[in-house]
Order: C-alpha cells, then structure tokens, then sequence
C-alpha cells in the first residue's frame, strides 16, 4: 500500500475532487441567481394569481433534500451524475436565492420608488434603474450565506457517483484504510477554506458597511 503524507492527501483530493466541486457551485449558484431573480420580481412586481405560481415553486424546492432531487433527477431521466447534481443544486438555491432578494427588493426605501414615478419612469424602469442596483448590494450577506450552503451541499454529489472532494476519499480509502481520517480532515480544511473567507466578508464587514450608509432596514 503506497504511503501519502498529509500535503499528498491534499494534492489528490483537490485535483481528483475539487474541480467536480467548483463546478457544482458555480453552476448552482448561477442557476439559482437567474431562478431567483425572476421568482423575486414574479413575486413583488406581478399579480397575485401568477406570484402564487412562484411562491408554490418556493415551497416545493425548499422542502425538498437536496439529495432526493439529485437522485430524482438521475433515476428518472437517465441524465449524467455531474449533470443532475447541478440541475438539483440550481433549482433548489433558486427557492432559496428567492427569498434573499425579495427581502433585498423591499428593502429598497419606498420614498426612492416613488421619487421615480413622479419623475416619469413606469414600473419596469425603476425596477432596472433605481431598486435592482441596491437590491443586488443589500442581498450580498444573504448571498454568501447561500454560497456557502451551496458548496457544502455539493458534497451530497459523491452519493449519485460524482467524483467531488467527498468522493475523492473513497479511492483514499480503498488504497488504504488508515488514510480516512486524515483524508476527511483535508475535505473539512478545504471546505473552510472555500467559505469562511467569503462569508465572512459579506457576512460581517459587509452589513457593517451597508449599516453605515443607512440601508439594509425594512425586511
């Protein structure tokens, strides 16, 4: 059995595993952003017969596990494990990323809003020009929150054979036992350093800020 060193574990597990992992979150993540946008809008700007459409997609995506709908997906269709992970991780943070930019929408003071109607502009203008550039700055703590919940929940993609980071320790495993400890600490180290720095900026410092020039107040 070939000995490895704690570097090597982490040399194998971030080559073998790591790009399947970025991959799943970025594509998570961009295809919640684009589902939860227009959820967002859908909910605050349309009639109420067509918000309860988005807001039936909001309850039904949140309460479901992430890794039935991975499982779902494979089972029912037939499409690759890389590809049903991402759809399921996408579809899920979009119920999620929905409710972070609705709350950033109305967040957005009414005095704005009404300052651009009288100056002219329909509801579609100052939604573009006036509540979305805030919005998208308000919902960034929310965001990284969700990032964040996105890259760990990317981990559930080794059960439906995707090799990420997770599933990287099992070939650790298989070449030898003693290797799983130190392996899954590697993962942890790993997942830390993917999320704690991002969450801990938007997080913190950037409420902080926001605070500081008067927004973020009317969830």
């Amino acid at each position: 059995m070939q000995e490895r060193d704690f570097s090597s574990l982490l040399a194998f597990i971030i080559t073998a595993g790591l790009p399947a992992t970025l991959l799943l979150t970025v594509a998570g993540l961009g295809m919640g952003f684009l589902i939860g946008l227009a959820l967002a809008l859908i909910r605050v700007y349309a009639e109420d017969e067509i918000a309860v459409i988005a807001q039936a997609y909001e309850n039904v995506f949140r309460g479901i596990p992430v890794l039935v709908l991975m499982l779902l997906f494979l089972v029912m269709t037939g499409w690759p494990a890389l590809f049903s992970a991402g759809l399921a991780l996408g579809l899920r943070s979009g119920a999620y990323q929905s409710q972070i930019m609705r709350g950033a929408i109305l967040s957005v003071n009414e005095n704005q809003v009404t300052a651009a109607y009288a100056l002219g502009m329909d509801r579609m203008q100052t939604a573009r020009f006036i509540v979305l550039p805030q919005a998208f700055r308000l919902a960034l703590p929310g965001w990284s929150n969700e990032y964040a919940v996105v890259t760990k929940d990317t981990a559930w993609a080794g059960a439906i054979g995707v090799l990420d980071m997770v599933k990287s320790v099992d070939y650790l495993i298989f070449e030898n036992p003693i290797l799983y400890l130190p392996a899954i600490l590697a993962v942890t180290i790993i997942y830390f350093v993917l999320t704690y720095p991002i969450t801990r900026y938007a997080g913190e410092k950037m409420t902080k800020r926001l605070s500081s020039l008067g927004l973020g107040g009317n969830y």
